[in-house]
């Protein structure tokens, strides 16, 4: 017996797949063009034959049995399609593509079995699983990545956290260093420090510390940062300790992570660490190094945990495209409605949703195509006629109406 994602048992058969240290961060970013897979449903592909199913056993370990399970789930689909994944490490975009194939594992493996399920050291719980892996199913869904990535490009990303040691603000943060490691690892694009005007700094330094998400939007949006991540990382004195004749400076830490989109600041990802105590070697009380060693420490923790929650959530919207904005001013409400009907007969429009008030028409698009290409399909033809477009930026077009009548 198999027990399926919602789980009923059933009799196997082959079926489709479908801490140290105080940090307060915020993400805000890009409105993303990713791949929407419907939770606990299997892509809606050909029934695979029993030669292209991999059967694979593989284990997961995390706080809770969700996380252990999406873990091995991971784990398995690694295992089950390596040959598939690994085919051609020199395409462009590889690295963000394999995260996102990876990250989509749950919608992609559900045949599979729960062999063991026990707590070990620490409280963590592993669990063992038996899966199935479609390697046709896999092979079209790399492809599918791959050509949304091709249409909107790498996201630009734009990282400041503030860094408090004993209430004292580092001028380098070791804790942006390390999640800027993690993305460029990934091939994202990132906003330089460097770029960033020194008043603006100061802004976004006060903002991230209030956690003011619509100044931090707003200076991400002026720097063409498709997602923004911003914080605080304290670490603060606890004490000085001699274990086994080794001095230690303790110091305590927190952290907690929010992500958001930056064009429509909705929440994205959220994470957070309670109030931990950890050291590093030092034979002083006050012992910035230490300070510093302890928030590298969470650092990686909150990195990876941020990244793999931002990855599942962009990873399930990829397959529907992404929403694109078109705000149009001096437009009569009839009209208003026409362009409605006619945006959603652009082919590669999944959908099209519409606020209007005091002649301004705002359109949500989602489509497979980025802002720019619908920019450029609404200078011709009949769009062309009654739009004019005066800005363009991440996912926004802004236009205005060259004529209307009712």
């Amino acid at each position: 017996m198999i027990r399926s994602k919602n789980g009923s048992a059933r009799a196997m058969r082959w079926m489709p797949w479908g801490a140290v240290c105080a940090a307060g961060i915020m993400v805000a970013g890009l409105t993303p063009m990713v791949v929407r897979a419907q939770e606990g449903a299997a892509a809606p592909v050909a029934r695979p034959t029993p030669a292209d199913v991999v059967e694979v056993e593989a284990e997961g370990e995390g706080v809770t049995r969700e996380e252990a399970l999406k873990i091995a789930l991971r784990t398995a689909l690694e295992k089950g399609g390596k040959q598939e994944i690994f085919s051609d490490t020199r395409v462009e975009n590889f690295q963000l593509m394999y995260d996102t194939i990876i990250s989509r594992a749950q919608g992609i493996v559900t045949d599979y079995k729960i062999l063991e399920e026990k707590k070990i050291v620490g409280g963590t719980i592993k669990v063992r699983i038996k899966a199935l892996v479609s390697k046709s199913v896999l092979h079209e869904s790399w492809g599918a990545i791959q050509n949304v990535l091709n249409q909107i490009g790498r996201p630009k990303i734009m990282v400041h956290i503030v860094e408090r040691i004993d209430g004292r603000i580092e001028e380098q943060s070791i804790l942006e260093t390390r999640v800027e490691e993690r993305l460029l690892k990934s091939g994202f694009d990132l906003v330089a420090r460097t770029a960033i005007e020194q008043v603006k700094r100061k802004e976004l330094e006060d903002a991230a510390a209030t956690g003011d998400t619509a100044k931090m939007q707003a200076i991400a949006k002026d720097h063409n940062a498709h997602i923004f991540i911003a914080g605080t990382a304290n670490a603060n004195q606890a004490g000085l300790e001699v274990p086994y004749g080794v001095p230690i400076a303790f110091y305590n830490c927190d952290v907690q992570v929010k992500a958001y989109y930056t064009d429509s600041a909705k929440l994205l990802a959220s994470k957070g660490i309670p109030n931990t105590r950890g050291g590093a070697q030092g034979r002083k009380e006050f012992s910035p190094q230490a300070g510093k060693q302890a928030l590298a420490l969470a650092g990686e923790n909150l990195v990876n945990e941020l990244y793999a929650q931002i990855m599942e959530q962009w990873s399930t919207q990829i397959s529907a495209g992404g929403e694109s904005i078109l705000e149009v001013e001096g437009i009569k409400f009839a009209t208003a409605s026409k362009l409605k009907k006619a945006l959603a007969e652009i082919e590669g429009v999944n959908s099209v949703g519409m606020k209007f008030s005091k002649e301004i028409a705002t359109y949500q698009i989602n489509a497979r195509m980025g802002a720019e290409d619908l920019a450029e399909r609404l200078t011709e033809g009949e769009f062309g006629k009654l739009l004019e477009i005066e800005d363009l930026k991440l996912n926004r077009v802004q236009a205005k109406a060259k004529a209307d009548t009712e």
